[in-house]
């Protein structure tokens, strides 16, 4: 084993501080928002600069949010959106990268052209908009759904792993009787679990996220998802239906530990969900980024 020099302890040193720098501006933020929603609302306001620890323990914030029919019903949506869409995106997706990954498909170059295409180039956003009130879509959770079944880029990734499967597997079945679909799904899609995860990753989290869509087409306050409400929250400072029942001396004070427990309601599920798709994440990218 080699002795490590001088520059290279130096060098590994470095490395260790600037990792610790990053996760420290990365984990701070998070920390801070969850600190000041439980902490003692009158403490929170006063507060200026870093916080480490809350002053007293309050969770008449998450009381007030979950008790809010507004962010029950956005909750419902959102879990809607990202359930039905997440499994659209994977279906449209995962079948139009088996088709183009397949050697002996017609039109193959004029198809991924035409798709590509679309990954630099679009409509924009009043074209989308005509296209989605044409259709019906107006003022319908589908308008959140529909129009983003599938990404180009997430597209790319799954049929470039798609082909670095062996074609000796797919032949193999098909010498035994097996069509496209029995391929698919019980060779092709099986073989790409860590794709197919970090798949829904992106998916999810996209859906999850999505606010900009709902304000285009979203007009009924019952169709808004979760991440609308938190922009009228937030950005609108709109929290007074949630200060039923608190004195008018306290309303500031309870309103600023709201917004920072809303925060926390609608990141939480993402954040706890990583965790168990993290181990095929870097697997999954790097199976579609490269090919054999």
């Amino acid at each position: 084993m080699m002795k490590p020099t001088v520059g290279g302890r130096v060098f590994d040193t470095a490395n260790v501080i600037l990792l610790l720098l990053l996760m420290f501006a990365t984990l701070y933020p998070f920390w801070y928002v969850l600190v000041a929603s439980v902490g003692d609302p009158v403490w929170v306001t006063q507060q200026r600069g870093l916080i480490w620890f809350p002053t007293g323990f309050n969770i008449e914030a998450y009381k007030a949010v979950f008790a809010n029919p507004t962010i029950r019903s956005g909750y419902l949506n959102t879990l809607f959106i990202v359930i039905v869409g997440t499994t659209l995106n994977i279906i449209m997706t995962s079948f139009t990268a088996y088709a183009l990954s397949r050697s002996n498909v017609m039109l193959k170059t004029p198809l991924m052209f035409l798709i590509v295409f679309s990954m630099f180039f679009s409509g924009g956003l009043v074209p989308t908009y005509l296209l989605v009130t044409g259709l019906g879509l107006l003022d319908s959770i589908w308008a959140l759904i529909l129009p983003a079944a599938m990404s180009t880029f997430n597209f790319i990734i799954m049929r470039t792993a798609f082909q670095a499967i062996p074609v000796s597997l797919e032949e193999s079945a098909k010498l035994d009787g097996a069509n496209d679909f029995t391929v698919l799904f019980r060779i092709v899609l099986p073989l790409s679990l860590p794709v197919v995860a970090v798949m829904i990753l992106f998916y999810g989290v996209s859906h999850w996220n999505s606010w900009f869509s709902a304000v285009i087409y979203i007009r009924s306050r019952e169709l808004y998802p979760l991440q609308l409400i938190m922009r009228e929250i937030l950005v609108n400072n709109n929290t007074e239906q949630m200060l039923t029942g608190i004195t008018a001396n306290n309303k500031a004070s309870v309103g600023a530990t709201i917004k920072y427990a809303t925060i926390i309601v609608a990141s939480g599920p993402i954040i706890l969900l990583y965790p168990f798709l993290q181990k095929y994440f870097v697997k999954g990218v790097m199976i579609g980024a490269i090919k054999e």
